[in-house]
């Protein structure tokens, strides 16, 4: 089952990105067009899959190496941070001719490739920031919950079998 943690920070971290999307448009003053709606699209796959990427690792390690989830959303920051900017390296940098507008028709397919590159930027920051501390505080409530739940339910017990001596 999907922890609460996971289902919050990949939904915000891929929510947030629309914050590179509109300042892309605005600073580049391209349109919003059928071209950058599907850069959108590709974005968000990719914003998305790195997100879900860093958070299963993170799963992988609490549960393996019996790791805190502060302990587990470290180290998989750590060992995922170079795929990662790796990623959106090679994204950004197969993105810039297309994003200059050079050749035929490329004024075309600029849009896309600009939405793309400034939604990578910030999508990047986000995943590697904004994702593991949500996806932390997210999962520190849940288990507190549960331990009181726990607690609620061994208390309750107790009298009710008190009673029957």
């Amino acid at each position: 089952m999907v922890g609460v943690g996971v289902r919050l920070a990949v939904a915000v971290g891929g929510a947030l990105v629309s914050v590179g999307v509109a300042a892309t448009l605005l600073i580049t003053r391209t349109n919003l067009s059928i071209q950058a709606f599907l850069g959108v699209i590709m974005l968000a796959g990719i914003a998305v899959s790195n997100a879900i990427l860093l958070v299963d690792y993170t799963n992988i390690l609490r549960r393996r190496d019996g790791l805190s989830v502060f302990d587990a959303v470290t180290k998989a920051g750590r060992t995922r941070l170079r795929p990662i900017l790796m990623t959106t390296s090679a994204t950004i940098l197969g993105l810039l001719p297309m994003a200059f507008g050079l050749g035929e028709g490329g004024e075309v397919q600029a849009p896309m490739a600009r939405v793309v590159i400034g939604g990578l930027l910030t999508s990047t920051a986000i995943t590697l920031l904004f994702v593991p501390t949500l996806y932390a505080i997210a999962e520190e409530r849940s288990e507190r919950r549960a331990a009181h739940t726990d607690r609620k339910i061994v208390s309750d017990a107790i009298p009710a079998t008190q009673g029957d001596d």
